[in-house]
């Protein structure tokens, strides 16, 4: 069973449970609509003195789980945390939580689950924790990995709401994971002489439709032949989604001078334990002979090399592709090889880069 008293303290909250001193808090978030409150709040004020008397407390009398306020440093409510599913015999748990509207994009869900899970961990016998986020849920998949989570799976179509259906990811957390470190690169902006690479956004759909779509990148590349602004949109969340895994990580590269899009520019099949990876790109044909791809890829190497400690990227251009090949020996690679048959049939050169060849 779960403590009744339980009281959590973390840098900037207090989880604790829902008590009677919340009644004119609770009828002012269900009169004005937010919705984070854990299943079974009231749908209308006059049921808030029943929720925090009794109703709220139920799951935690079971023996199932918990509901816990999220406070700040005023003791306003800001939020809420739940543990649910809790299988004593098993050992496990499942964790949810939602924030304020008022509230979003603070970092307040990942500290509290955070800090529930350090809880979990130290004051119960549990030793595996379940987190599941809608895979169209961005920042519910940050809130997962920044708090240690391993991303272990998809339910396809597992949740139907009012705007259809959508796919769930699965994430675990077990006792002695909680202190390993995260292995997703950071978001980082990096600057050239000429360019600034940044984070990719939805503003960027259009540009990254017309480069993809040309005839030149549909002939040099594997993307869909029909190429569209949704395809862009999609291919930003997936670069997203790949970085949160740890994965890969994608810029947008823009000219400084002008703040137009020039490329896009992406790591691939990282490997964690060997520090190795690969790069590929694509430059917009309003950019091309400029030199912005090789630019673009050896600030990213540098920065692969001398913060992160890899010891390897590969690069790999089709034989026939004469422009892709001058920018990996601008850049510096070593070409090591043909990879045969590797993209529709056709073969691949493979160059590679190591820190001692940029020295």
């Amino acid at each position: 069973m779960f403590d009744a008293d339980v009281s959590i303290a973390t840098e900037r909250l207090t989880l604790r449970p829902f008590g009677p001193q919340d009644t004119a808090r609770i009828r002012s978030i269900v009169r004005s609509g937010a919705r984070f409150l854990p299943p079974g709040a009231p749908a209308k004020p006059s049921g808030a003195d029943q929720w925090l008397s009794s109703g709220v407390h139920e799951l935690r009398r079971s023996g199932q789980g918990l509901h816990l306020a999220m406070t700040d440093a005023e003791g306003l409510i800001v939020g809420a945390i739940s543990l649910f599913k809790t299988s004593w015999s098993a050992g496990t748990t499942e964790v949810g939580y939602g924030v304020h509207p008022l509230y979003r994009g603070r970092g307040f869900a990942t500290e509290a689950v955070r800090g529930l899970v350090s809880w979990v961990f130290e004051f119960t016998r549990l030793r595996r924790i379940d987190l599941t986020a809608n895979l169209d849920n961005l920042a519910s998949l940050r809130v997962a990995l920044k708090a240690g989570f391993t991303w272990e799976g998809m339910l396809r179509d597992a949740v139907l709401d009012e705007e259809g259906t959508h796919d769930l990811v699965v994430f675990g957390l077990l006792r002695e994971d909680s202190r390993r470190p995260s292995v997703a690169l950071p978001r980082t902006e990096l600057r050239t002489q000429r360019l600034l690479l940044r984070a990719p956004s939805l503003a960027d759909a259009p540009d990254l439709a017309a480069t993809a779509a040309d005839p030149l990148t549909q002939a040099r590349t594997g993307v869909p032949r029909d190429y569209t602004q949704e395809h862009a949109r999609a291919f930003i969340d997936v670069s997203e989604r790949m970085r949160m895994r740890g994965a890969g990580i994608g810029w947008t590269v823009q000219e400084l001078e002008t703040g137009r899009f020039a490329a896009n520019v992406d790591l691939r099949d990282l490997d964690w334990t060997n520090r190795t990876a690969e790069v590929g790109y694509m430059t917009a044909p309003w950019a091309r002979g400029k030199g912005y791809a090789g630019e673009a890829v050896v600030a990213i190497a540098r920065w692969l090399f001398e913060r992160h400690g890899f010891c390897r990227l590969q690069l790999r251009a089709a034989v026939t592709n004469a422009a892709s090949q001058r920018v990996a020996e601008k850049a510096g690679f070593v070409r090591e090889g043909i990879a045969r048959s590797s993209l529709g049939g056709e073969d691949l050169i493979v160059y590679s880069l190591i820190p001692s060849d940029l020295a």
